[in-house]
């Protein structure tokens, strides 16, 4: 930390105020990462670790619905996030002008995006065609692997799986397992009577 603090020290010109400035935060980060390493035996960004992911969640639906929404996601316009849903880590989701419903018990994992509008005719014809909006919406319970991206006017039905990476372009029934660019049925999701869950992918 003291090698660190020489280096800024060396190359930008600070007042006594912004030192000091430097050196709280510096002190504050320290302890932060201290208590998430012991708590969560994980390192995050500093900014995760200087408010409650699920504060934020409570913040953005003016009440308590235990939703957690990360820091580092970005949410705009008319989004609605049902109860117990868990929004992770550089997510952008998009509600626009048209509307984005995520449902209760969802798991939306780190770097998806969710879109309800795109800028491509606008961009194309250099201007002279609107951006286009259609609402989206996830049903319960619904799960999104890691870096995958839905776009405008799709929507999927209670308890679909998206596989990680996959880039979904239309609608699909519930229970429906997709995957790929772009996004193909490939599975169900098959529940028993006790609840459990069964992954059963289509054979090639």
């Amino acid at each position: 930390m003291r090698e660190q603090l020489e280096d800024i020290l060396n190359e930008v010109d600070l007042s006594s105020e912004e030192l000091q400035l430097l050196l709280t935060l510096q002190n504050l980060h320290q302890k932060l990462r201290a208590r998430t390493l012991k708590k969560y035996k994980r390192i995050n960004p500093f900014y995760e670790d200087l408010f409650s992911w699920k504060e934020r969640g409570s913040f953005w639906l003016n009440e308590r619905k235990n939703v957690t929404i990360y820091n580092s996601t970005t949410l705009s316009g008319h989004v609605e996030v049902g109860d117990n849903t868990w929004i992770g880590p550089f997510c952008s989701l998009d509600g626009g002008k048209a509307g984005l419903r995520i449902g209760s018990y969802c798991s939306i994992s780190a770097a998806c995006h969710i879109l309800t509008h795109d800028t491509v005719k606008w961009a194309l014809s250099l201007g002279k065609e609107p951006y286009e909006y259609k609402a989206t919406s996830l049903g319960d319970g619904c799960f999104v692997g890691t870096s995958s991206v839905i776009l405008k006017g799709v929507s999927l039905g209670n308890q679909c799986l998206v596989a990680a990476g996959s880039v979904v372009t239309k609608s699909f029934p519930e229970k429906s397992i997709v995957g790929g660019v772009p996004a193909k049925k490939i599975g169900m999701v098959i529940q028993s009577g006790d609840g459990s869950i069964e992954l059963r992918f289509e054979k090639k």
